[in-house]
């Protein structure tokens, strides 16, 4: 039996988790990704609705919880380090039955790719450099040198996709800027540390934040506001480090040796804060999935199991209908496009109040963020943006433990 077969670009989030429900469908698909090697760091993301779901039927939160973290409070500090805002985390948990974690990115990443590995093929170190397609597949050319032909291409590369840019145009077309920069990176040996705290502090228009990790780790997050993006180079790590070091010389706190800490990273994380908007998210046999079609910022909060979700409904819809017949893209951007548009949207209202650009706003957001520990308010205010207004389609899959 022909086993259709499908190119992945990317092996984050969107790529491992459609890779794993393609091969439960009886596909073939290959997964192509430009670094090196697997990603496994990355800033603390919290974890509920659809896309903890999903992890549940890939049988994986026994392994996310054990190398979650069990947050139990988000603490707003002055530039003395005393507490001035925040929250107990419980109330996330309330809200969301329990159903809900706080973990690295790169090692939910991990996690899914190991679910994985085994059943297909991952390629690391390359990129697709050109595609053309015609009616019954596309021909794909590699930085390597190499070309293969496959039934559908999937981008699913994140905000700035490659495979977005060979098949829809260049990425200004669809990048919408929300005014802020963010940066993050980690280190071993820092100090001072709270355990299972996330401590944060801020100035109108700039935010530091830090998260004590296992193994003597800790993770920095880094938020400000600016009218554009800098022009320098992504890839100029040395050229970031100094806008961090302009911007946030004189913030206060610990930033001092948060900036020195930084000089000894290996790596850092430095990017807009953008969504992308598409009026359509497939082209012929080239379609997009999570941050590539979609992006709601990395403010959201949920970008990683919005990723999830849409490889879910994509797997599922091409096992269903025909993608040659224009059926199960079709039926994929239908299902998905309102609710990942009102995701959009409430990241979008939330990216001014994440770090506020006044004095006065400043102190507004901490004040409120005390209030959250009142259960009937936290509800009120946080409630609908925990809860997902979308029901997982029922699919058949070649196992039955779904």
């Amino acid at each position: 039996m022909y086993r259709q077969s499908v190119l992945i670009s990317g092996a984050g989030i969107a790529g491992p988790t459609l890779a794993y429900w393609l091969c439960r469908c009886g596909f073939q698909p290959t997964v192509v990704e430009r670094a090196p090697q697997l990603r496994t760091g990355g800033y603390v993301i919290d974890f509920w609705g659809l896309g903890y779901d999903i992890a549940e039927k890939m049988g994986l939160l026994p392994e996310l919880r054990k190398i979650g973290y069990d947050i139990r409070e988000l603490r707003i500090v002055d530039s003395r380090g005393h507490k001035i805002g925040g929250f107990d985390v419980s109330v996330f948990r309330a809200l969301t039955d329990g159903r809900f974690l706080s973990l690295r990115r790169g090692d939910l990443a991990e996690a899914l790719y190991k679910a994985v590995a085994n059943q297909c093929e991952f390629v690391f170190d390359d990129t697709i450099t050109s595609l053309a397609q015609d009616r019954d597949g596309v021909q794909v050319r590699f930085q390597s040198g190499r070309e293969h032909r496959y039934d559908f291409v999937v981008g699913a590369g994140g905000q700035h996709s490659v495979v977005r840019a060979l098949a829809f145009g260049d990425e200004g077309m669809y990048e919408k800027y929300l005014g802020y920069m963010v940066a993050a990176f980690e280190v071993s040996g820092y100090r001072p540390r709270d355990e299972n705290v996330y401590v944060g502090h801020a100035i109108p228009g700039c935010q530091v934040s830090r998260f004590s990790m296992r193994d003597d780790r800790t993770v920095f997050l880094f938020v400000y506001a600016a009218d554009r993006p800098p022009a320098i180079s992504g890839h100029d790590g040395k050229a970031q480090r100094a806008v961090l070091r302009s911007r946030f010389g004189d913030v206060g706190w610990e930033c001092p040796q948060i900036l020195a800490a930084l000089d000894k990273s290996d790596e850092l994380y430095f990017d807009a804060v953008s969504q992308i908007r598409m009026d359509r998210w497939s082209n012929g046999r080239t379609v997009l999935l999570g941050d590539a079609a979609f992006c709601p910022s990395l403010l959201a909060g949920q970008g990683s199991a919005l990723a999830m979700t849409g490889a879910y409904v994509l797997a599922g819809e091409l096992n269903r209908y025909d993608a040659s017949q224009g059926g199960a893209f079709e039926r994929y951007e239908g299902l998905l496009r309102s609710f990942m548009h009102q995701k959009q949207e409430a990241a979008r209202r939330f990216a001014r109040s994440f770090v506020p650009k006044t004095a006065s706003g400043l102190f507004l957001r901490n004040q409120m963020t005390k209030l959250f520990g009142i259960p009937g308010l936290a509800k009120l205010a946080m409630g609908p943006s925990l809860l997902d207004k979308l029901r997982l389609p029922t699919y058949e899959w070649h196992s039955s433990s779904t």
